[in-house]
């Protein structure tokens, strides 16, 4: 008996004790940081509404949240507003703005730093900081349900990001809205990362991988941006479901990408290509719907064993531009893509075109190549280069095939509450935006 009960006292002194709910009010500079410092492991800091002067450092396992009206945490122009130094912190309800400009410094609205793992920062709202929210580091964090704002600095490339996530396995980026600033999320070096039903708007990137493997990228939204799904570096990523409307540039890339899936996105209007594949291979490529676009599909710089099947595309000047001499087959166990141009019919009623389908002809390489020949698209010659073709097959150079053209095309509904965003999106890139962006320098900042 006397051993239980020395071990029951024993028990109850190596338990922690039991979180405390400590109230706050606006006060002298350092008042909120004196409060955090003297806080115990899992206690609950309250804020009540008014401006609590930044930078913070949280170095103790504690939660920080508002009770009622606007708790701002203001950086006040110098550093990082909040700095998360501890693991198991949550940040949850507040404001956080006024953070420094020092790209040098990756100065953030909040930043979470190597080791401080599992933050939760969320239903806040985070305003007008170089970068937004920083996951530098620290493991598991969950990042969910802000609004994030950034700068409006003339140049793009001396904007932050509103999320940027660096060396941070199992980070999970979900229900935020990004708006302004540079990209939206910047991955660089991590890997097993969830980026899902964010929407992201007047931008650069919407998404931009580099180096980040084995993640995923579900159910976005990217309306207005310079370009929406960067996937740079980075092999064995998941794109699905995401939307891209009136994105400028590109609606998708894939540059130096491997054993990526693309699926069931829909890139629409806006877009210069809908999907611009650069050096990437062995992708599967499968029921995307790309329409309205300059060009629908860019495949060049040698990507080979991509795999395209079961994708529509609808209503591009240009379907396809692939220039090379290898003829690529753009079906798939007898499934190939939907093509808004093809004078399909399908006696059989399988639900595949009877005719094979090319895109291309020699007369678009030579276009491709000498814009100049434009002018003699009319001429006769021209006609009769693209009968002949049409008619012997053998005549025609290597390029996309697709022997079993699908007579219906993938349909992918946009919600009517972005039917606005996309409409307001048409047009607003100003071409005097002063910024070093180039799309085919994959390496831009």
């Amino acid at each position: 008996m006397v051993r239980l009960l020395v071990l029951a006292v024993l028990l109850t002194l190596s338990m922690p004790l039991a979180a405390a709910e400590r109230r706050l009010a606006p006060g002298a500079p350092g008042d909120l940081q004196t409060a955090i410092a003297g806080a115990s492991p899992g206690d609950v800091l309250i804020l009540a509404p008014g401006r609590y002067p930044g930078a913070l450092r949280i170095d103790v396992p504690v939660t920080l949240t508002a009770e009622g009206g606007e708790a701002i945490i203001d950086g006040l122009g110098q550093g990082t507003a909040v700095e998360i130094a501890a693991e198991d912190v949550t940040i949850r309800g507040l404001t956080v703005t006024g953070s420094g400009m020092s790209s040098k410094d990756l100065d953030a609205g909040i930043k979470i730093l190597r080791k401080a793992h599992r933050a939760v920062i969320t239903h806040n709202r985070v305003l007008g900081n170089l970068h937004g929210i920083d996951i530098h580091g620290g493991h598991d964090a969950l990042v969910a349900h802000n609004e994030i704002v950034g700068t409006l600095q003339p140049r793009l490339n001396d904007r932050g990001n509103g999320i940027y996530v660096w060396n941070s396995p199992g980070a999970v980026v979900e229900g935020n809205s990004v708006r302004y600033g540079r990209d939206g999320i910047f991955a660089n070096t991590s890997k097993k990362n969830v980026f899902r039903n964010n929407i992201f708007r007047d931008l650069r990137f919407a998404v931009h991988y580099m180096h980040t493997h084995n993640s995923e990228v579900i159910g976005n939204v990217s309306i207005g941006n310079r370009l929406g799904y960067a996937i740079m570096y980075s092999n064995r990523v998941v794109v699905r479901d995401n939307l891209s409307l009136g994105d400028r540039n590109h609606g998708v890339m894939l540059n130096f990408s491997n054993n990526t899936d693309v699926a069931n996105n829909l890139v629409r209007g806006g877009s210069e290509k809908c999907l611009f594949i650069y050096n990437a291979h062995k992708n599967l490529i499968y029921d995307n719907r790309f329409e309205g676009c300059d060009i629908g599909i860019h495949f060049t710089a040698g990507s080979e064993r991509n795999v395209l099947t079961g994708n529509a595309f609808i209503g591009n000047r240009e379907q396809v531009r692939y220039v090379g001499t290898k003829t690529v087959e753009w079906s798939h166990e007898g499934a190939g893509n939907y093509w808004s141009d093809h004078p399909a019919y399908d006696l059989n009623g399988d639900g595949a075109a009877d005719n094979v389908f090319r895109p291309n002809d020699l007369m678009d390489h030579i276009l491709w190549s000498q814009p100049a020949a434009a002018l003699l698209l009319g001429a006769p010659a021209v006609q009769l280069v693209r009968w002949s073709q049409s008619s012997f097959p053998a005549t025609l150079p290597g390029g996309v095939v697709d022997s079993h053209p699908a007579m219906t095309p993938v349909t992918i509904p946009v919600p009517d509450a972005l039917l606005a965003l996309e409409a307001a999106a048409a047009g607003r890139w100003d071409e005097g935006d002063q910024d070093d962006f180039d799309p085919e320098n994959f390496n831009a900042h």
